[in-house]
């Protein structure tokens, strides 16, 4: 299996890729965030040193308790990290050899008009759409720039809750919705190996839906893309655990990690960096 970015190709399989998340708002869920852009970018070093593959950086918290931002603030706050990039590696060295080096720099978010922007910037590789790719503007602005596009599942417009979301047929009927995305992105010109999947964790499913995604993972194999799994400190490992606090989760994180490692999870979206690096690259030693 192969992704294409626009500076280098990762063949799979390969150990498991780590992302890092770095949220420039004052909002973020797992408490995280900051609006200032030396902690962001020291944050994103940290995480570099600390073994992330890539970055995902978002202006904007996905919390549908909060207001959303405006276009122009989105991008001031992505531009502004985004212009300094090369602070983040620019003094560090990788973990190993197999850490992807400089780390794949990917922006969050799901605005057309956001995206059309910033694939337009040379650090950018990578579009992380939360949007779930409803028509096909972002894959035709991540075509046009040569960026890869990653594609959420979920269901409804982003900052709009979606508690009573209710599945009868959850895994049938996302297996429909990649397809459909996948010759969607494709039609509008941008290759397959330019393109990875994300179930959507939290993201319009309950308790037993997220429960029944992590078991039957797999099943996205038979796409032949790169499956993200966002396992970080979820509301779904709170509710197991019944830990309300975020910051609580590292464990039951750790645990989601080489429980997807198992069913075939390839990149890991996390806050704690360390502690992902080491299972996956444990994990891939066993099973090496």
């Amino acid at each position: 299996m192969e992704l294409r970015l626009p500076k280098r190709v990762i063949n799979f399989p390969r150990r498991p890729l780590v992302m890092g998340i770095v949220n420039v708002n004052d909002d973020s869920f797992s408490g995280d965030g900051t609006l200032d852009f030396d902690e962001a970018i020291s944050l994103a070093k940290s995480q570099a040193e600390q073994g992330a593959d890539v970055i995902d950086v978002g202006a904007e918290s996905a919390r549908t308790n909060r207001a959303a931002i405006s276009v122009d603030e989105e991008l001031s706050r992505l531009t502004g990290f985004i212009r300094r990039w090369p602070e983040v590696f620019a003094e560090a060295e990788p973990v190993d050899d197999q850490q992807v080096w400089p780390p794949i720099l990917s922006i969050n978010t799901w605005r057309p008009e956001v995206v059309e922007q910033v694939v337009r910037l040379e650090s950018v590789e990578l579009i992380n759409d939360m949007g779930g790719l409803p028509d096909d503007r972002n894959a035709r602005a991540c075509a046009k720039s040569g960026v890869a596009l990653l594609v959420m599942h979920s269901v409804g417009e982003p900052k709009v809750p979606h508690f009573h979301q209710q599945w009868t047929d959850l895994l049938p009927q996302m297996e429909r919705f990649f397809a459909e995305k996948l010759e969607m992105a494709k039609a509008a010109g941008l290759p397959e190996t330019a393109i990875m999947l994300d179930p959507g964790i939290d993201f319009a499913k309950q308790r037993d839906d997220n429960l029944l995604v992590f078991r039957e993972l797999e099943r996205l194999q038979q796409f032949g893309r790169p499956v993200l799994v966002p396992v970080s400190r979820k509301t779904v490992i709170g509710e197991v655990l019944d830990l309300p606090e975020p910051k609580d989760r590292d464990a039951g994180t750790v645990a989601c990690i080489a429980a997807a490692m198992q069913r075939g999870g390839q990149i890991f979206r996390v806050h704690h960096v360390a502690a992902a690096w080491q299972v996956v690259k444990v994990l891939h030693a066993i099973g090496s």
